[in-house]
Parts: structure tokens; sequence; C-alpha cells
């Protein structure tokens, strides 16, 4: 048996004894397999897992293992049957299948009890009886295909935990079943992703890698490991040229981030003392402790990029746990304490790679900013009011990003009041129509297309206590280089052509002030969006359509006012509501649409403009106490001078369009 050796195995089945309630839950989470018959699709059945969601609400409907041809959504309770859902239906069960003949493996090991060894030598027979015949299939876009499913990325994630759980009981096996699983599924397995690998940076190869390094490990297979580890575009490639250098996945999403990982220490915990393990490398560290200095102030993950709602949560005890065994890094033990307030350590990695916790770790949640230039976040705090807020100004990240540079998320009070939406189950409709879209974030659009892929320059940074200032730029008109990632054309370069985004942003104790600047040489229609969780309380203007095309199209209540000068807005949130101000010369449209998921709205805020070089400037005002009645803003040739009173407190603000000078704060009665 490869995963543990003859000793580690007689710690682990002492260990038992005194954790039986591992035990019961590993039952728990197998019982679909322990307690039916059998189940393996004769032909190719499967195809995606992500199909399985409510094309309405955007969220995951309810699998019945009983129920192949209905399939239930959890809100409303609508039924749907036939494609794509049944064949979602199969791909599910045949993750649970692979999923139990790891994890009842290991029971076998750790009990003994026959029943479990029964059950995953007749899933590996059945699925080795028929793995060989099953067609070549699957449609997903940018997708390998897969056999027993339908992309190459599914197929390895089954592979990975049929070969595990064929580890545990191969000694077990006669001869002939043995020579019949390795032969017919796992190397059958094996050739099929080699034969289906990408040459690209992706999570997806990184997974196959895995998988195929895994098989090389328990087969003694070399040309296998070499193919998986040493091969360009194999594991050691994608960790040398798939991170940014403060150890950001290159797709830019938490979410995808972890699944990567997920993939890189799956084959490790194999690989870990061979000559193929990258364990004392750099990359994983900084993999793992980078995501920890993202938190926001309520715990989670910022939703960038593909993210489908509920994956932001810190819920990786299965990598943070092998971390902190190997490792012994006191943020991973931090990480995972933080994760046993609401999930205790009764799972099976925990319980493998056991290290007792220290009685104090550091705190979890970061408190002071962070900018990270190469992957392209900046994350300014005050942890004492659970304030933060995120700035994307990352490089384009390929198939998974969200065409929104210089995006903005706001926490306050430990609320997301202007959130990123995610988005939900790729098979869904909206993935596309509507979370995956510049409009539905908080940043720029135009003729409501999405923004193509850009370089983001930061022109300026500067952190201290007195304030925060972030100048940076995306300019449409630059090539940026080409990414070695596969990825789906979903823009409008035509619309985008000539364009310019500047947008400033001055992060003080009560107030941040947002200063954007659009260069629109040919006069588009361009839309600056702002999304929060509030209901709107002053709306002004006509009721009107906002869009007859594109992601808002769906936007309902859509009122238009015009915006000369400055104009408060104000919205009821769970905190204590938020108010901000906005200047500029445009269209003020106000309307609601979806929230993720899709069963609440938020409220939609948007200055609309074809002016040739349009300025909108936007204070946040966190201040309840003492709330800005007024704001007044004076351009000029040098720059503009923006006033926020306070009762008879006038904060005066200088900022110069020259980039190599920082904003000039003072104190007056008379501003102007």
């Amino acid at each position: 048996m490869k995963q543990f050796t003859t000793q580690q195995l007689i710690l682990l089945r002492q260990r038992i004894k005194q954790q039986p309630a591992i035990i019961e839950q590993l039952i728990a989470d197998n019982s679909v397999a322990l307690n039916n018959p059998l189940h393996v699709p004769e032909t190719a059945l499967a195809t995606w897992n992500l199909y399985y969601y409510c094309p309405d609400h955007g969220v995951r409907l309810m699998w019945d293992r009983h129920s192949p041809a209905s399939h239930c959504c959890p809100v409303d309770g609508r039924q749907f049957s036939g494609e794509p859902y049944d064949g979602a239906w199969w791909r599910e069960l045949n993750g649970l299948n692979a999923k139990a003949c790891h994890q009842l493996g290991v029971l076998w090991q750790l009990t003994g009890e026959h029943i479990y060894f029964e059950k995953v030598r007749d899933l590996l027979m059945r699925y080795a009886e028929f793995y060989p015949g099953y067609a070549i299939h699957g449609d997903i876009p940018y997708n390998g295909p897969g056999k027993m499913n339908a992309q190459t990325l599914c197929e390895a994630n089954c592979l990975l935990d049929f070969t595990l759980g064929f580890d545990c009981i191969a000694e077990a096996l006669t001869a002939e079943q043995r020579e019949y699983i390795i032969t017919r599924l796992l190397r059958e397995g094996a050739q099929f992703l080699i034969a289906h690998r990408t040459a690209q940076l992706h999570n997806h190869e990184v997974k196959i890698g895995c998988a195929v390094g895994v098989m090389g490990l328990v087969l003694d297979d070399n040309s296998l490991l070499e193919f998986a580890v040493n091969q360009p575009y194999g594991l050691r490639y994608q960790l040398e040229h798939g991170l940014f250098e403060e150890g950001l996945w290159f797709e830019g999403s938490v979410h995808y981030h972890f699944y990567a990982l997920q993939g890189f220490l799956a084959f490790e915990k194999l690989a870990m003392g061979t000559r193929w393990s990258l364990l004392n490398e750099p990359y994983y560290k900084k993999m793992l402790s980078f995501p920890l200095m993202l938190l926001m102030p309520d715990g989670t993950f910022p939703r960038i990029n593909d993210c489908i709602y509920g994956q932001e949560k810190l819920d990786h005890g299965h990598l943070y746990e092998f971390a902190w065994y190997y490792y012994q890094d006191s943020q991973y033990a931090a990480a995972l304490k933080a994760m046993n307030q609401y999930h205790p350590r009764l799972n099976l990695d925990a319980f493998l790679y056991t290290r007792p916790l220290p009685e104090q770790v550091p705190e979890l949640i970061p408190t002071g900013h962070l900018h990270a230039p190469d992957c392209g976040l900046t994350l300014w705090r005050n942890a004492a009011k659970q304030r933060a807020l995120l700035v994307k100004h990352a490089p384009y990240g390929g198939e998974h990003d969200h065409y929104d540079r210089l995006n903005l998320v706001l926490f306050n009070g430990a609320e997301e009041i202007l959130p990123d939406l995610g988005t939900t189950g790729y098979g869904a409709p909206m993935h596309y129509t509507y979370y995956k879209n510049s409009a539905t974030h908080n940043t720029i659009s135009v003729n409501q297309t999405n923004q193509p892929p850009a370089i983001s320059v930061v022109r300026q940074y500067h952190e201290s206590e007195a304030f925060c200032w972030l100048d940076a730029e995306v300019d449409w008109r630059q090539t940026p280089p080409e990414l070695d990632s596969h990825t789906r054309v979903q823009w409008d370069s035509d619309a985008w052509r000539d364009v310019r985004f500047r947008r400033r942003l001055l992060w003080l104790d009560n107030t941040l002030i947002d200063i954007s600047n659009v260069q629109n040489p040919h006069r588009q229609q361009v839309d600056w969006t702002l999304h929060l969780h509030g209901k709107a309380l002053d709306v002004e203007g006509e009721l009107a359509t906002f869009s007859h095309t594109g992601p808002l199209a769906i936007m309902q209540d859509a009122y238009c006012a015009q915006l000369t000068n400055s104009q408060p807005r104000n919205f009821g949130t769970a905190l204590n509501g938020q108010a901000l101000w906005l200047h500029g010369k445009a269209e003020l449209w106000q309307g609601k649409a979806p929230d993720n998921p899709a069963i609440e709205d938020l409220s939609y805020l948007v200055l609309r403009s074809d002016d040739k070089s349009p300025e909108f400037v936007c204070a946040w005002d966190f201040d309840n106490q003492q709330p800005i009645t007024d704001m007044q803003v004076l351009p000029d040739s040098e720059g503009m001078r923006i006033a926020l009173k306070r009762g008879e407190n006038v904060l005066v603000i200088d900022i110069t369009n020259d980039e190599t000078k920082l904003p000039r704060l003072q104190r007056s009665h008379c501003p102007f």
C-alpha cells in the first residue's frame, strides 16, 4: 500500500480506538453507496455536474439517489427532467461511487470489516467492466472530453479516487482481480488522461497531472510520473508558470486557487518523501499563505472571477490539515481553529494527518493593508470598524475571468455593502447572461459589453496612517501579453477601441472617495456601475427601460434622472444604512436586478454618459454620527478640489492630475 506504511497503519488503527466518531462520519458521508444496491452506468450517460442548477434561481437542484429522471429546485419545488439534468444526475453518482472507493477503502484498512472491502471491490470491478466501452463524449466549451463523465477534469477526479481505493484493497484482491482493474480501469484511464491533457496553464491540467501521478505512484510506473511531474504542462511546470509572485494562482479566482492546490496536494500526500515530491519547493507555502491575506471582515474570501455562491467560505480543512501536519506554520493552525468553530476536526484528513493545534494561534483575519502588485489586488482595512475595500487591478485570468478591471468590493461593519456576485453553476443560463459580465460588476461597461483583456497599470500607490491612495488605469489601446491558457472570446473589442479608464481611490477613516475618469473618444455609451446590498431610499426620476439588450436588460423598476453637480443617495442596509455622494454630468439610473443566488435583488446605481471624457466622483460616507451634509467638486486644469462638509467642519482635498503627487488634505471653513 502506497498511501501508508505498515507502521503508519498500526498507529492509525490504534488512534481509531480513541476517535471512533470518524468511523461514523465516514459511514454517513458514504451512505449513498453503502445503503443502496450497486449502481454503475453501463454506457456513457454522465454529463456535467454544473448543469445541475435551477435555470431560474441559479441554485443547485436537490440530488436524490432514487430520482434519476426528476430533479427538484429547493427554492420553489419545481421539477425538471430530461437533459441536461439527467446526465448531470449520473455525474453526481459517478462522483459518489468514486469517493466511496477511496473512503471505504480507508475504512477497510482501519476496521478490517469486510463489508467495506466488498463494496470497493465490487465498484472497481464493475467500472473496470464498462470503462473501456464508454464512448468518448462531452460538449462542454473549452474542456476536453470524458468517458465515464463528459470532461477530462471530471474523469481525472474520479480516477484519482478509484486509484486510492484500489491502493487500499489491492493486497486483498486476487491476482486476476488486480490485473482486471489495473488493465481495464486504471491504465485505460491513465492513457485517456494523457491523450487529452491540453498544452495550457489551467486547473484542469493540474488535476489531470495529479491523477496520472498518483496512478504512477500506486502502479510503480515512472513513465506516468515523468509525464505527470516533469513534462511540459505537468505539475512542476504549472507551479513554475502558473503563480503570481505573491503566490496566487493565475486564474485570479480564490476558488480556483484552492481547487488547483487541492490537486497538487492530493499528489503530494502520496509523493511525500519520494524524489517526485515538490513539497520543499517554495510554491506550496505561498499558495497556502497568500489567500489568508485576502480574508474579508466576515471571514470569507472575495468572490472575484468565477466563484459559485458558497465557495467563498473558508472551508478547506482537507488542505490545511495536511499543510499544518507538514509545514507546522501557525497561520495554518489559525485557519484550522477558525474552521473548527463551525466544523469540528471530524474529517478524514484531520484523522490521517493529525497534529494537535496550539492553544495560542495568530489572529486569522488580517488587520493591515495589502498591496499585491503582481497579482493585481489591493485591500485596505479598518479593522476596528470591520471595514475593507478590495480593488481588482489584476491581469487577465483566462477562462475564469469576469472582465472587470478596476472592480470594487466593499465591506462595512463586517457586512458586504458592495459585493462581487461571483457566479452560479456554469450550466445555468445566468452564468453567461448575467453574472460573468462587466455590466454586473462595480466598474465600467461600454454599450453593455464586456471589457476585452487589458493591462491594468498602477500609477501610484501610497499607504500611511493618514490615508491610503491608489491611482490605477486600464488602457484598451494597449495589447496585453498573450496568456498561455485557452479562453472564450466574450467581449466586443470594437466597442472598447481606444477607451481608457482611470480610477483613483482615497481611503480615509470615515470616507472613501472614488474618482473615475474615462477617455471615450468614439462617444460610446459608458455605464459606471455600483450594485449594493441595500434598499434604495431616495430614488428620483422617470420610470424607463434601462437597456433592451445585454446583461442588465433584466433590470426592474429602473428610474432615470439627470445628475448635475453633487447629489446624495441613501440605502437601507443591514447595518446602519449607507450614504454616498455623487458628482458628474451623466444620467443617473437606479433599479433592481438579481443578487446571487437570484432569489433576491440588489440595488443598482449607474451613471451613464457618452461624453468624450466623462468624470465621476463618488464619496462613501461611513460616519452616521456626523454625516456629510454637502459635497462640492471644483475641477480645474491641474486637477480638482473636493470639499466635504460635516456640520461646521469642512475637509478640503486637493487632487492633481500629476500622478507623481499625492492628494493634499486640510481643514477649512472656506473651501472655494
